[in-house]
């Protein structure tokens, strides 16, 4: 009998695809990730070479081509991401027990005030916040706005990792990650990274940190919208492989 695998599409794929969701009837119940993507090209030959450049995400994590997926799984196809809160008018997300929730993705303005009173803290003598806004002129085109998208729930699940890995580097160090999705204007705000800790060093390197693994790793992606098309980014740092080891500030790997 044959099993139908829910496959979500996410940014220029699902444009492509011109749909946001596929359903693909197989006669295997599981396979490894490399062979969904080799089947789906099968399927879509014309759009072989961007599905070879996907990774697979099972149940919000990654899956390497040689990891097995079911056809049960929560299943999504991930192009390459992008680079790139807490809003105005709404109440303050929250993580269990009542605490802020220091790593969220919203669909309204951020305010880098509330990010960084998110890491604050009586021990630290340090506290910075990179603010990331939408510029109008790119390699001599004009951008009209940004369009962001993310796989939310995967994003801030690797928004929290990022966290980790920054308390294990920098240990005593806070962070706080808010990233806007939906349509971004000129000067906007994209992105706020707040982090804090007893020495100024520290947060310096740890935001530096933020920033280049979110665009490595974090499900978000980007659309530039020009006065003469549209154009989705990709990371831009080479071929993607979001299951590389992090590099520290510098791009030694740790």
């Amino acid at each position: 009998m044959a099993s139908k695998w829910n496959i979500i599409l996410f940014a220029g794929l699902a444009e492509k695809l011109d749909t946001r969701a596929i359903a693909p009837e197989w006669e295997l119940d599981r396979m490894t990730a490399g062979e969904l993507k080799r089947r789906l090209a099968e399927r879509y030959p014309e759009h072989a070479a961007l599905l070879s450049v996907c990774f697979v995400a099972r149940n919000q994590a990654f899956a390497p081509d040689g990891a097995t997926v079911e056809a049960g799984d929560e299943l999504a196809l991930l192009p390459p991401v992008s680079g790139g809160s807490n809003a105005d008018g709404e109440p303050e997300a929250q993580a269990e027990g009542g605490a802020a929730k220091r790593f969220a993705i919203t669909e309204t303005r951020l305010d880098p005030g509330a990010t960084l009173d998110r890491v604050l803290h009586p021990d630290h003598g340090a506290a910075i916040a990179f603010v990331g806004t939408t510029r109008e002129w790119t390699m001599g085109k004009r951008t009209v706005t940004l369009e962001y998208e993310a796989y939310v729930p995967m994003a801030e699940k690797v928004l929290a990792q990022i966290g980790d890995e920054i308390s294990e580097r920098w240990p005593g160090t806070l962070t706080a990650i808010d990233h806007r999705i939906g349509t971004v204007g000129i000067g906007e705000i994209s992105v706020v990274i707040a982090v804090s800790s007893a020495h100024r060093a520290d947060a310096y390197d740890a935001s530096r940190y933020a920033i280049e693994r979110l665009k490595q790793v974090v499900p978000i992606w980007k659309k530039e919208v020009y006065e003469d098309g549209t154009e989705w980014k990709g990371h831009q740092l080479g071929p993607w492989d979001p299951t590389a080891p992090a590099e520290e500030p510098g791009g030694r790997q740790p």
